[in-house]
C-alpha cells in the first residue's frame, strides 16, 4: 500500500510503515508543513494495527537540514520562530509506541539530528556526516537536547555541542547518536535486517519494552523489583504472553508475525 504526500511519502509493506522525507529542494529542512505531515503520518502508523514499525527516511543526498531557516527568517517579523512544532514532532517519535527507526545516508544536521536521537534505533551510512552548528549562528540545541543528551557520552556532547565541528558516522555510532554506522551500500539491508527483527516482537510487548527504557530508577531497590516482578508476571499471564510461550514450544512463529 503507498501513498503520496507534498513532503512525507507514505509506504506501508510487511508491518513496516516507511515515512520519507521528501523535500530535497531544502535538503529535507523541517519545515511547518513538513513537520505537519510528519505528525499526520506517525499518527496514522500508530493508529493501524497492522503497522509494528515505522522507518524514518529521506531522499534527495541529505537526511534533514534542521529547521527551515527562510521561514524562520519570515517569521521573524511576528516576534516568534516556528520552533514549537519540533518539538511536538520529537516527542511524537520518542513516545511511538511502536520502534521507529532512522535510516541515514547522508547529512543530518541541529533539527534533523534531534529526528535521529528520538528514533529506537538509527542506522546511519558511515560516510554521513553530523554537526550541531547552531552555536555557530548565534542559537543553541535547545529542543533538541529533551531527545539527543540520553543518548550521547557527556563529554562527547560537550565537544560537539560547543565546536560545532562536523563528525562522520562511525563517530556518530561511538558516542550514541546513532545504533550502527554501515558501508552505504550495506544501509538498505541493515535496516531491512533491523525491522525484520522488531517485527518478531509482540505489539503489546514492545510498546511495554519502549516504555521500560524510559523508566526512571527506582528510589529502593526492593520496592522497584517488586513492580517489575509484578509488571512481568502480567505480561506473561496475557494473551501475548501465552501465545508466545506456545509458539516458542510448538517452534512456530507467533500469531502476530506478519506473514505478507
Amino acid at each position: 500500500m503507498t501513498s503520496t504526500a507534498a513532503l512525507v511519502r507514505v509506504a506501508t509493506a510487511r508491518g513496516v510503515t516507511t515515512l520519507t522525507l521528501d523535500s530535497p529542494h531544502n535538503r529535507n529542512a523541517l519545515s511547518t508543513p513538513l513537520m505537519t505531515e510528519l505528525l499526520a503520518g506517525l499518527a496514522a502508523a500508530v493508529a493501524d494495527d497492522a503497522v509494528r514499525v515505522v522507518v524514518l527516511d529521506h531522499t534527495g543526498p541529505v537526511f534533514c537540514s534542521g529547521a527551515d531557516l527562510k521561514e524562520t527568517a519570515a517569521a521573524y517579523a511576528s516576534g516568534t520562530v516556528p520552533a514549537g512544532m519540533l518539538g511536538d514532532v520529537l516527542a511524537a517519535v520518542w513516545e511511538c509506541p511502536k520502534p521507529v527507526v532512522a535510516r541515514v545516508a547522508g547529512p543530518a544536521r541541529a533539527g534533523g539530528l534531534g529526528l535521529i536521537a528520538a528514533a529506537d534505533l538509527a542506522i546511519c551510512a558511515q560516510e554521513a556526516t553530523f554537526a550541531f552548528t547552531e552555536v555557530r549562528i548565534g542559537v543553541i540545541p535547545a529542543v533538541i537536547s529533551a531527545t539527543v543528551l540520553p543518548r550521547l557520552a557527556p563529554r562527547a556532547a560537550a565537544e560537539l555541542y560547543l565546536t560545532g565541528d562536523t563528525f562522520d558516522g562511525r563517530r556518530a555510532a561511538e558516542i550514541g547518536l546513532v545504533t550502527s554506522a554501515v558501508p552505504a551500500d550495506a544501509l538498505d539491508a541493515a535496516v531491512a535486517r533491523a525491522c525484520a527483527s522488531l517485527v518478531r516482537g509482540a505489539p503489546n510487548a514492545l510498546a511495554g519494552a519502549k516504555e521500560l527504557l524510559r523508566r526512571p530508577p527506582a528510589a529502593d531497590l526492593r520496592a522497584g523489583v517488586a513492580e517489575l516482578a509484578a509488571l512481568s508476571t502480567g505480561f506473561f499471564l496475557s494473551d501475548e504472553g501465552r501465545e508466545g510461550v506456545l509458539a516458542f514450544r510448538e517452534k512456530r512463529d507467533a500469531s502476530w508475525v506478519p506473514t505478507d
